[in-house]
């Protein structure tokens, strides 16, 4: 874990420009979040938020009113949120939090969300991990960490990689080398942690892009037990 987080942290200014983002990635962020489908004045929990690449379409999702809570170990990524928050004028829409998130502690999420509303009980209306989980060794923990921090019923959305199939399987050796440079694991499959944990089979939704690579999934999650 400590050799990802240096390789994180290296290549934290340039994650955007390499990351396969545009020709690929945000395909996977844009069909995540109109599946999880928050509403104005929502508050949702982006974990492992990287550079801030999700900020601008969940705030278009939830505004005018509606914050995000962006979750993330480097300090370097969080470094470039930041910039990308103060250039966009978002300070008063987005509270950063630097956690692993397998000891992501409910009552700082709570704080944050609580300063940036001004009041209520802290906690948030959604849930969205793109590209994260699978990078987590602990990804169970992780994921039960996060649902603490969520009012009951609320909605939860995992984007994440597998390998390609059909027609598309013939680039399976390239989407295996860009998990492997960027330390996730592409049999992980997250999403099933969040399919077991749906309050009901029928809330579930899917989308697939790029033949399969990504998978977004998104549904209503059951309470969590005291």
């Amino acid at each position: 874990m400590a050799a990802l987080m240096r390789r994180y942290g290296v290549g934290a200014r340039w994650y955007d420009v390499l990351s396969g983002e545009r020709l690929v990635y945000r395909a996977g962020r844009q069909a995540g979040i109109a599946l999880l489908d928050p509403g104005p004045g929502d508050v949702v929990i982006d974990l492992g938020c990287g550079t801030g690449l999700n900020f601008a379409l969940l705030l278009a999702a939830t505004a005018p009113s509606g914050v995000v809570i962006g979750i993330d170990r480097s300090s370097e990524m969080l470094a470039v949120a930041q910039r990308r928050i103060d250039r966009q004028g978002w300070r008063d829409r987005v509270r950063l939090i630097r956690a692993d998130a397998a000891e992501l502690r409910s009552d700082e999420v709570a704080r944050a969300v609580i300063d940036l509303r001004g009041g209520g009980d802290g906690r948030a209306d959604a849930l969205l991990a793109t590209y994260s989980l699978s990078v987590i060794t602990e990804r169970e923990e992780a994921w039960q960490r996060a649902r603490a921090c969520l009012r009951p019923d609320a909605r939860a959305c995992i984007v994440d990689m597998q390998p390609p199939h059909g027609f598309w399987r013939v680039l399976s050796p390239l989407a295996r080398l860009a998990c492997a440079t960027g330390g996730a694991d592409i049999a992980a499959r997250p999403w099933r942690m969040l399919e077991r944990d749906a309050v009901d089979p029928s809330s579930v939704r899917r989308a697939e892009r790029k033949g399969g690579h990504i998978v977004a999934v998104a549904a209503t999650l059951a309470a969590t037990r005291p």
